[in-house]
């Protein structure tokens, strides 16, 4: 029974398991769509006892199928504390925290995460291994990254501090923080325009940060981009498990050495 019930819920190119992930991915929109809904005034006062209905049956089910994933591997845990796992088990808490903490429901949104699923219905896991190579890159590019935020941070307070002795109060600079914020807004190109400078020195300046923030955005995309040109050198083909979705299986293994699944 055991194995059936894997083959089933695991399994995605038998005929039985890609049905049992298709109404999955179905039952998780509909579960999101219904807390979205139930957050518009409107619809929760006209429908809010059905889409409660809903939310809770939903929530049920999504326990039924977390124990049944459980239970059918031959190290429970193995799925638990997996990425997929920790989702499930996230995606179904909020609604029995609403029993103690009304409002919590609307974390159910993060089901959302549950339809990253649909990379390995659709044989998408090439890109499931794209993305494990970015990570790895943005990882061993953390050091550099580091030094370039602390130097941005470092101009930013300069800027932030010269802004505040330039325009003063009167212009809305009322004190260095506020005059960093206004720094760190104009380097970003972000431009809220809550704060502008007024003295002809003070737009100087702020046109010298600006032209600082187009320079500074390459930065870190070299960087990661320098990263990921090595870690693509280093990359070797690996295969992924059904189970524990560890992705770094040699493609020759027969058994998944974290949870000790069989690879179909």
């Amino acid at each position: 029974m055991r194995k059936k019930i894997k083959s089933i819920i695991f399994g995605t190119d038998t005929q039985t398991g890609k049905l049992f992930d298709e109404v999955l991915i179905v039952a998780i929109i509909l579960s999101i769509v219904t807390v979205l809904l139930d957050s518009v005034s409107e619809y929760n006062e006209n429908y809010g006892t059905y889409l409660y209905i809903a939310e809770w049956v939903f929530t049920i089910l999504f326990s039924i199928e977390y124990l049944l994933r459980a239970i059918c591997i031959r190290r429970p845990i193995s799925y638990i504390f997996s990425f997929y796992g920790i989702i499930d088990f996230l995606s179904i808490l909020p609604t029995y925290l609403s029993l103690f903490f009304p409002g919590t429901q609307v974390l159910s949104v993060i089901r959302i995460l549950r339809v990253l699923r649909i990379f390995r219905i659709l044989k998408l896991v090439k890109y499931i291994g794209e993305a494990n190579l970015l990570i790895v890159a943005l990882v061993a590019s953390k050091r550099k990254i580091f030094i370039f935020m602390f130097a941005v941070l470092n101009i930013v307070i300069v800027l932030g501090s010269l802004m505040y002795l330039i325009e003063g109060e009167k212009s809305g600079y009322t004190n260095i923080p506020l005059s960093i914020y206004w720094a760190i807004v104009t380097m970003t190109t972000v431009g809220y325009g809550d704060i502008v400078p007024i003295t002809p020195l003070g737009q100087a300046v702020s046109s010298f940060i600006m032209l600082i923030g187009y320079s500074m955005l390459a930065v870190p995309t070299g960087i990661i981009t320098s990263e990921l040109s090595l870690a693509k050198k280093d990359q070797k083909d690996t295969i992924s498990c059904t189970v524990c979705d560890s992705d770094e299986l040699d493609i020759n293994s027969k058994f998944c050495f974290k949870c000790g699944s069989l690879i179909d």
